[in-house]
């Protein structure tokens, strides 16, 4: 099961504690899925639409709750692609609907679609508004497992709902970002702690815990690597310096003799024969008095001008 999956069933097991948070729940989660339907005579019905049982689940029992209506699941076999199941809980038509729509924000006073993304009641409250970010979430939302890229995404149809959206996590100290995706528009965080901060403030408090092991261990993992690559540089620097002295070292032997430079330079270029895997550093340490590694290199970069200058008067 995905990180994503695993993060839904969590969510759709937390309960928010006010009939209001139940009701934005409910609302966002109607607004992401759901479709009304009016038939003959103006009877009203509802269906939303989702994939996750759990979360049709927790659908059910937020209408129960909140309601008491006559509510039905039914469960039909996708045949393409992905061959899992697609749930769809169903509000029948019944007295009271046109009142409850409108509680939930989808009509207006005059029984109308509303034209507004979301009604201003339905989160004026924070706890209203947590429990709206997680409804939408669990109506379309996705996060990727923190080993891989951090992402979450909302994906919805409406842009101006999108932009509801995006300016409510905003108030949240969340800052999404919206792209279009062919006819989608996704709110968007790329930031592994603004994704902690949305699965905290939305409750899914497992989730948030297991997304920051993961996180550590990669960022730890991630550390690690950049030191050993580091260190492998380095030693890759300095074995390639210690070959080009010694071949500079060896051109002066072979031509006019060490004993033809000076004394100084002498002594660093048998320690360096005589140690070719040594560090500046440890080459400096065995010079009396001792040298530092500024003071080692100074002089093998003398006896790399003089053997340049003998390549150049041999070429």
């Amino acid at each position: 099961m995905s990180f994503s999956a695993v993060t839904k069933n969590e969510l759709a097991r937390v309960s928010g504690q006010r009939p209001c948070c139940r009701l934005a729940e409910l609302a966002a989660l109607i607004k992401m899925d759901g479709t009304i339907q009016i038939s003959g005579s103006r009877r009203i019905s509802l269906s939303i639409i989702t994939e996750n049982a759990a979360v049709a689940r927790k659908i059910f029992s937020l209408i129960k709750t909140l309601f008491g209506l006559q509510t039905e699941v039914l469960v039909q076999r996708k045949t393409q692609l992905k061959k899992n199941n697609v749930y769809w809980v169903r509000i029948l038509p019944q007295p009271g609907m046109g009142e409850i729509l409108r509680r939930l924000g989808m009509l207006d006073a005059a029984g109308r679609l509303s034209s507004i993304a979301v009604r201003d009641e339905l989160v004026r409250r924070e706890c209203c508004r947590r429990a709206y970010l997680r409804g939408v979430f669990l109506g379309g939302g996705s996060v990727n497992s923190p080993e891989g890229n951090y992402h979450l995404e909302i994906i919805t149809g409406n842009e101006s709902f999108a932009r509801f959206i995006e300016k409510m996590m905003q108030k949240m100290h969340l800052p999404a970002r919206i792209s279009r995706r062919k006819n989608w528009f996704v709110v968007y965080l790329k930031e592994s702690e603004q994704i902690s901060d949305f699965l905290n403030i939305v409750g899914a408090h497992s989730a948030l815990l297991n997304f920051e092991n993961a996180r550590i261990y990669k960022d730890m993992r991630n550390q690690v690597n950049r030191l050993v690559n580091c260190e492998t540089a380095n030693l890759n620097k300095t074995v390639n310096a210690a070959v080009r002295q010694l071949e500079n070292i060896e051109l002066i032997r072979d031509t006019v003799g060490l004993e033809q430079i000076p004394e100084s330079l002498r002594e660093i270029a048998l320690l360096r024969i005589k140690y070719p895997d040594a560090s500046l550093k440890e080459l400096g340490e065995l010079i009396h008095p001792k040298l530092g590694k500024s003071g080692v290199n100074h002089r093998l970069r003398k006896i790399e001008e003089i053997a340049e200058q003998i390549r150049s008067e041999k070429g």
